[in-house]
């Protein structure tokens, strides 16, 4: 499985971003797909996950609120939609997608700056 990130960028604070993950291969062996985030000096971070059965979701509470996960199984591509963005949100943010076949992958990540 092969993983793509687009449409980070920089925004100003209280600004809106959708970032996009494009998945190529063997995905019908995923079994859910997520993002994290890892900002300067600090650990890579769980932001949210969908899993591919039911759809379920669920987000880390810095983010409950503000973003939404979500997948289009027709063009294989899974969002993060990001709302009332902060400073603290600024980070690199990496797509990945897990199965018990395939393992762990991850995309290559894209930045996100929300200047004050």
């Amino acid at each position: 499985v092969q993983l793509v990130e687009s449409g980070g960028g920089l925004v100003q604070a209280g600004g809106s971003l959708r970032l996009s993950c494009e998945v190529s291969g063997s995905t019908f062996s995923i079994s859910a797909m997520g993002w994290y985030r890892q900002a300067p000096g600090k650990q890579r971070a769980l932001v949210a996950v969908i899993m591919s059965r039911g759809g379920n979701t669920n987000y880390a509470d810095s983010v409950k609120g503000r973003f939404t996960i979500s997948r289009d199984n027709t063009n294989n591509t899974m969002y993060l939609q990001m709302n009332r963005l902060k400073p603290e949100d600024t980070a690199v943010y990496y797509c990945y997608a897990v199965g018990s076949a395939m393992g762990l992958s991850w995309g290559q990540g894209t930045q996100v700056t929300v200047s004050s």
